[in-house]
């Protein structure tokens, strides 16, 4: 055991603090056959006298005595407790001052010393802790405060290097209500500003959670590039490194310290976690960045799982504590954002025309992303999240229309949100976020309700709805966000459809006295059919002469008639798709009207009379109309 002989490190000593070890602990023995035990496990028992060699017993077993009871045994027991002291000491000297100052080195490669120095001689630590429990504290302490300064200048140094790459998405005045001077002029102009679209359209953003067991960001080269992104790739990079160095010290605090790993990790990582926070909390302060706070809660459900499927469940009231930080930020933006929509008036925004609104691009980039970010499931990579517990929680069915979150809580696609903290709140973060999002749908519809009526007439409101809800299903279709959203928007769109053909319609004045008296013939014809008696060969219930002019007035303008509505809905629509649905829509259903109004006037008259040689033939009407309206 002499120093200058032996290193503590050379397999000699370990071999030698064993050997010591056995024979203290039979000395030690306090009955015959534990002697013979300590002594079977010490591998010192020596071949009997006389037998084949395979009769091997103590020296106890052949004197029957206990050898800590012998005048030589207490003696040498004596002796051998000084060496266990003096090797204890030994090895304390070669943990404090030469494994563990190791790791305070600068540019160390603190795993390679953690194998090499500490866990190759784990079994003398073990040896520590029995022959002085105060010495194997001391190392485990030095290893504590030597590591966590450690780890706390890494994050330290790394942190404030990533934030030197944050492109800073989005701002205090960029919502889904722009009313800043410069979002009102790029507006007037028709000019789409990258800033202010960064924070509403997600483009490729979603690709992070493909990414999320990926290696994080290497700083400098990010920073000798003039490399910039989104705070969520910040984030995700220091929460991988943070996940790879927690599963590290975890594993191996749990085999050096065997009986005081898991207080040796929480001591080495409190400040750690207590930076990290810190820096998320001051990045929170002045983020505005919705989408980005979306997905940084969808990557760490992500990195819980990775942890977990680690089977390393330390780092969960971290994570907790990571939502409770992200979530309120999350959902003042949020509520922000309705109150905005609430208060939102055709002066503060700009005015309003038959075109679609610049808010309703807004709003359809800001739900398609949403819904994207929501629909994602992650995967892709070493370490990714895998599918979901339930595949029925996250589907492209889902939407946010009022009642969905609550009518199928099961089904929500925030399913994965509401995992986390879900003690927190009496309603997982995911359904209250599904709730919120549809009493955003509903306020922002009731907001272009607001604008269209601003307009002059209902003519011109039932154009501005078509347009804005035109505008919001295309982008919706565009971005794949298909659910109930889009499908409620689909609804709207229909429906508004349908007024305005039958206000255009209206707006020609020998079509609204035809469409006045097919109605009130049909209605008539009801009543008619509903009495007893009938009318049998009764006279027509309306003035001949009224029916001859409605029948030569449309005769003579049902051309002009067909022009200038395909003239009307050509100025009033700007898409193009939108606008020939409409027209087909429109000139389909003045056909219809005329076939109801001949069908009218062929009951009326057993004998057709003498003007009815001006009907106009359906099939001329229609192959007219196929020059303006295709697929008719």
């Amino acid at each position: 055991l002499d120093e200058k002989v032996v290193p503590a490190t050379d397999p000699r000593f370990v071999a030698a603090v064993g050997g010591v070890e056995g024979r203290y602990r039979y000395l030690c023995a306090r009955t015959v056959e534990e002697a013979d035990a300590e002594a079977v496990a010490g591998g010192f028992l020596r071949s009997g006298a006389e037998g084949d060699g395979n009769n091997k017993e103590s020296p106890a077993s052949r004197i029957n005595l206990v050898p800590g009871n012998t005048v030589a045994g207490a003696e040498m027991r004596a002796h051998v407790g000084k060496l266990r002291l003096f090797a204890a000491s030994r090895i304390r000297s070669y943990f404090l001052h030469d494994a563990i100052p190791k790791i305070r080195a600068a540019r160390t490669n603190i795993r390679m010393v953690q194998v090499n120095a500490l866990l190759r001689y784990r079994s003398l630590l073990d040896f520590v802790w029995d022959v002085s429990p105060e010495v194997y504290e001391e190392v485990r302490d030095v290893y504590v405060e030597s590591m966590a300064k450690a780890l706390h200048v890494l994050f330290r140094t790394y942190g404030g290097q990533l934030s030197k790459l944050d492109a800073k998405v989005g701002g205090r005045h960029f919502g889904l209500i722009a009313v800043d001077e410069v979002a009102l002029r790029s507006a007037a102009q028709g000019k789409e500003r990258g800033r202010r679209d960064d924070s509403l359209n997600i483009g490729e953003r979603t690709r992070i959670l493909d990414l999320i067991g990926t290696a994080p960001i290497l700083v400098h080269v990010a920073l000798a590039e003039g490399e910039k992104y989104p705070y969520e790739m910040v984030f995700r990079s220091i929460m991988k490194h943070l996940m790879d160095s927690a599963t590290n010290e975890y594993k191996f605090t749990s085999n050096f310290f065997r009986h005081s790993g898991k207080d040796a990790f929480t001591a080495i990582f409190s400040r750690t976690l207590s930076l990290v926070l810190e820096q998320l909390e001051t990045y929170l302060f002045s983020c505005y960045d919705f989408l980005g706070l979306l997905l940084m809660m969808k990557l760490n459900h992500g990195h819980r799982r990775i942890m977990h499927s680690r089977q390393v469940h330390v780092l969960d009231p971290f994570f907790d504590r990571v939502t409770m930080l992200l979530w309120p930020r999350h959902k003042m933006l949020l509520d922000s954002q309705v109150r905005a929509i609430r208060a939102a008036d055709a002066d503060r925004l700009g005015g309003v025309e038959l075109h679609p609104h610049y808010i309703s691009r807004r709003y359809a980039e800001f739900i398609s992303s949403v819904l994207l970010i929501l629909y994602r499931t992650g995967g892709g990579g070493p370490g990714s999240t895998g599918p979901p517990a339930n595949p029925g929680q996250i589907g492209p069915r889902t939407g946010l229309v009022r009642g969905t979150a609550a009518g199928n809580p099961a089904g929500s696609v925030g399913s994965s949100l509401a995992e986390d903290a879900g003690s927190i709140f009496s309603r997982g973060p995911g359904e209250i976020l599904l709730a919120d999002l549809a009493a955003v749908h509903e306020d922002f519809v009731a907001l272009l309700r607001r604008l269209a009526g601003e307009h002059q007439t209902p003519k011109d409101g039932i154009v501005f709805l078509i347009n804005n809800y035109d505008q919001i299903v295309q982008i919706l279709e565009e971005r794949r966000a298909i659910g109930t959203e889009l499908r409620s928007f689909e609804d709207m769109l229909l429906q508004q459809r349908e007024l305005f053909v039958e206000e255009e319609l209206l707006d020609h004045g020998h079509l609204n006295n035809m469409i006045a008296f097919v109605r009130a013939a049909e209605r008539q014809a009801m009543m008619d059919s509903g009495s007893a008696c009938g009318r049998s060969g009764a006279a027509p219930p309306f003035d001949p002469h009224v029916v001859e002019g409605l029948l030569r007035d449309f005769a003579a303008t049902w051309k002009k008639t067909i022009e200038r509505i395909n003239r009307n809905v050509l100025s009033y629509f700007s898409s193009f798709r939108n606008g020939m649905e409409i027209l087909k829509q429109a000139l389909t259903q003045l056909l219809l009207y005329y076939t109801r109004f001949q069908d009218v006037i062929r009951k009326a008259y057993r004998k057709l009379p003498s003007f009815c040689k001006d009907l106009v033939s359906t099939t001329v009407i229609l192959a007219e109309i196929k020059k303006y309206a295709l697929a008719i």
